[in-house]
């Protein structure tokens, strides 16, 4: 494969460009010639990944957390088109949470990875499509292939991106949760599964999942298959700080989906809106914006070096 790794070298709170001359040694002798562009701001990655498949290269590396990631994934498409439909995916866990890796039991030794790209086995990857209001209130389109969620959880990433994440994935989520868990009340919304009547639902949070983890390693949706052409939804109710301190074991493991207060669907697609005050998203970790949302289903829209 034509490779272009694409880094972001702040990963890892800036372990990925301090150590990045020793990397690409690595790279080098483990994959051969390659391309490479490190990233300098918010959605540079996303430029980078255009640029490099109109230059014939065929499987873009995304180095980083799932930030990066997300851009990559939204730099393969044209408004609604790929740009190269031949072109693979490819990913080098280097971020602080990690979630999209979870799924699919990889490490962030670079070992492992670079050991996939040699071995140049993939598979299809589904990948969600949601258009939705940005914060300056104008209707934008974005790509995920991890988790899009909303409600408390949009609040959590707000809190997560605006502090250090100095102290590990897991932790900083954690804190992120206690913050924004103090001052959230459930919100009235509603939201619409496929070509089903429009539902009401009080949200804690909900979560569309395409992968299995989010925010941090838990384990919103244990039984999503990010190949099976649907989404797993997540709609907690009625939880608070008190329920996600009792309750936490389970959130991370997976049995939560089977207490009092949490409930899933599956669907190919998902509209929601509010009735009361603006509901923040989440989306692969970022946070770009508010409902009303409306979720599809891509399935199989790219191909994962896995």
């Amino acid at each position: 494969m034509k490779s272009f790794f694409i880094v972001n070298p702040r990963a890892a709170n800036g372990a990925a460009g301090r150590r990045w001359v020793e990397l690409d040694a690595r790279i080098e002798r483990a994959v051969g010639p390659h391309g490479m562009a490190f990233t300098v701001g918010p959605q540079h990655a996303e430029k980078l990944t255009r640029e490099a498949l109109r230059e014939g290269y065929d499987c873009i590396v995304a180095v980083g957390g799932d930030g990066t990631l997300n851009e990559v994934v939204n730099g393969f498409f044209d408004g609604e088109e790929r740009i190269s439909p031949e072109a693979k995916l490819a990913v080098v866990p280097f971020g602080t949470g990690g979630d999209f890796r979870r799924t699919f039991d990889w490490t962030r030794r670079l070992e492992d990875s670079l050991q996939r790209l040699s071995r140049g086995r993939t598979r299809t990857l589904d990948v969600g499509e949601a258009t939705f209001e940005d914060h300056g209130g104008a209707r934008v389109r974005r790509y995920f292939v991890n988790v899009l969620s909303f409600g408390v959880s949009g609040e959590v990433v707000h809190q997560v991106n605006h502090t250090t994440k100095a102290l590990g994935g897991r932790t900083s989520f954690y804190v992120g949760t206690v913050k924004a868990m103090m001052g959230y009340r459930d919100q009235p919304m509603r939201v619409r599964l496929d070509d089903g009547p429009e539902q009401e639902w009080t949200v804690t949070a909900v979560a569309v999942a395409n992968g299995q983890y989010f925010g941090g390693g838990m384990c919103v949706a244990p039984n999503a298959d990010p190949s099976d052409g649907l989404f797993d939804v997540t709609l907690w109710t009625g939880y608070r700080l008190f329920d996600f301190a009792v309750k936490g074991p389970a959130l991370y493991s997976g049995r939560h989906v089977k207490l009092a207060g949490t409930q899933t669907f599956r669907c190919r697609t998902l509209e929601a809106r509010s009735l009361d005050a603006p509901v923040r998203l989440d989306v692969d970790g970022e946070q770009p914006g508010h409902a009303p949302v409306r979720v599809r289903m891509r399935p199989g829209a790219l191909t994962l070096v896995a």
